[in-house]
């Protein structure tokens, strides 16, 4: 044999190494690609039910965002009314209430006169410069027996 045949015959060996190196990596990418393509599948099939819970959660809770928004609605409109129907009552009612109350103190007042154990008002106080009246001693003295 010549070296060229030699040369042909070791490049032809390590064609056919490469090419079954080759032949096992295609094969197992093909099972990867498989093993890809079901787990996709399986992905999908349990996605579908899981998107059509999700799309009927958001559908109802929709559904209670706008009940809610009409009772708050209707809230806000019953606090209006309760503050029209208060601001009526003060002004209807308020004004009176309030002269009476003072007419009935009044008489109350008119009536009562002085009773015999309240001592009757003393005069106010005369502060000379310096000094206090001897009359203010006493008042204060009087106070300290009361308690």
């Amino acid at each position: 044999m010549s070296g060229g045949e030699v040369a042909g015959i070791l490049v032809a060996v390590f064609w056919a190494i490469l090419v079954s190196f080759l032949a096992v990596a295609l094969a197992r990418l093909a099972q990867t690609l498989k093993a890809t393509t079901k787990l996709v599948a399986d992905v999908t099939d349990q996605a579908v039910p899981l998107l059509a819970d999700a799309s009927a959660a958001v559908r109802s809770a929709q559904t209670q965002i706008d009940r809610v928004d009409a009772i708050a609605t209707d809230v806000q409109e019953v606090t209006s009314n309760a503050s029209a129907l208060s601001t009526t009552v003060a002004s209807t009612f308020g004004g009176p209430l309030v002269k009476v109350a003072a007419f009935g103190y009044g008489v109350r007042r008119a009536l009562g006169g002085r009773k015999e154990d309240v001592p009757a008002k003393s005069p106010r106080r005369t502060v000379i410069v310096g000094r206090t009246v001897p009359a203010a001693r006493r008042r204060r003295d009087l106070r300290g027996k009361r308690d």
